[in-house]
């Protein structure tokens, strides 16, 4: 019967010296702390406010995207948000088919309402005027202030007869709104100019021609007053 061979020091060695190093690692691994785990409920508890901030970041994000495309004044759309309204409103048509128009309306001198009265005077007036056009188009149509005295309506569905008839209506309406400052009855009228929009309408174009239009129709209007003052007591 063959006797064992017996390791060389050297291999006697590398293996005392890998037991030692096996030793010292278990050693270490169970002297190391485990890492606390943080609980389902906190978990949950983060979560819900990391929701509730992103929900208000949000809604204040909407807010001020809404502000920005609303004329503080008069609560509707200014040119930067009918401008997008507008240029929505054109992809719908190239996507469907559909039409409307865009009727650009100037309020006729409301710089001598401003000048005689106050710039709260003037107010007044655009504010009485956006009551108007308001009442005068549908719910879906859309009514901005492009700025100063100058307005601008989208109208949906509407032929170019009609989108005249509309404007003319939208003169009249203006011209019978009547105002009384320092004791003086005031009227102002108004110039409106249309534009069809369809599937190759563009918004820029849109409203150059709506514009050209209604400086059109303000020259054609220029023999008739657009301001009275007359006394309202003798």
């Amino acid at each position: 019967m063959k006797k064992p061979k017996r390791a060389s020091p050297a291999k006697a060695r590398k293996g005392r010296n890998i037991s030692a190093r096996r030793s010292k690692a278990v050693s270490s691994r169970a002297a190391k702390p485990a890492l606390r785990s943080v609980p389902a409920a906190d978990d949950k508890a983060i979560i819900r406010g990391l929701r509730s901030k992103l929900k208000a970041a949000l809604l204040r994000i909407s807010e001020l995207e809404a502000a920005a495309d609303t004329d503080f004044l008069l609560g509707i759309p200014n040119r930067r948000g009918f401008e997008r309204e507008l240029v929505r409103a054109i992809a719908y048509m190239k996507r469907y088919r559909a039409s409307g128009a865009l009727v650009v309306l100037d309020v006729d001198r409301l710089k001598p309402i401003n000048d005689s009265f106050g710039h709260a005077a003037g107010d007044e007036v655009l504010k009485a005027i956006v009551a108007t056009l308001t009442r005068q188009v549908r719910a879906s149509d859309v009514v901005g202030r492009l700025g100063g005295d100058e307005f601008a309506l989208l109208l949906w569905n509407i032929s170019e007869t009609d989108a005249k008839a509309k404007a003319a209506a939208l003169e009249q309406a203006i011209d019978e709104l009547s105002f009384v400052f320092r004791s003086q009855h005031v009227t102002a009228g108004a110039s409106a100019g249309v534009a069809l929009l369809g599937p190759h309408s563009a918004a820029g174009r849109a409203l150059e021609e709506a514009d050209a239009a209604m400086y059109v129709r303000k020259a054609h209007r220029r023999h008739e007053p657009r301001i009275r003052l007359v006394g309202s007591e003798r």
